[in-house]
């Protein structure tokens, strides 16, 4: 019997945290949820960069975290945001938003 819609949705999300993880020389990882659109998986690689995939339930974020080859924390605790490198981009973005600056749509 073949993998279900949610298994490959699953797989295809753990795949690109490993990638992102390989890629940064290691990555820890937070679910965060989203409500009724899904849940966020933030990931924080060991160089500081640090991205996110987005899946349509909490529990296939969990899965798909738990399956990769990443850290999982309970939260997006304070060392671990310490970490994130932030750069030109999402400073001019925070920056627009917060004074009201053209909006990058």
């Amino acid at each position: 019997m073949g993998e279900t819609k949610v298994e490959r949705r699953v797989g295809r999300l753990a795949r690109q945290m490993n990638a992102f993880a390989k890629k940064h020389g290691g990555a820890d990882a937070s679910v965060e949820y989203l409500g009724q659109r899904g849940a966020r998986v933030v990931l924080v690689g060991q160089d500081g960069s640090w991205g996110d995939v987005v899946a349509p339930t909490y529990e296939q974020a969990r899965a798909a975290a738990r399956t990769a080859d990443v850290t999982v924390h309970d939260e997006l605790g304070g060392d671990i945001a310490a970490r994130m490198r932030t750069g030109r981009y999402e400073w001019h973005r925070m920056a627009g938003i917060q004074i009201g600056g053209r909006p990058n749509t």
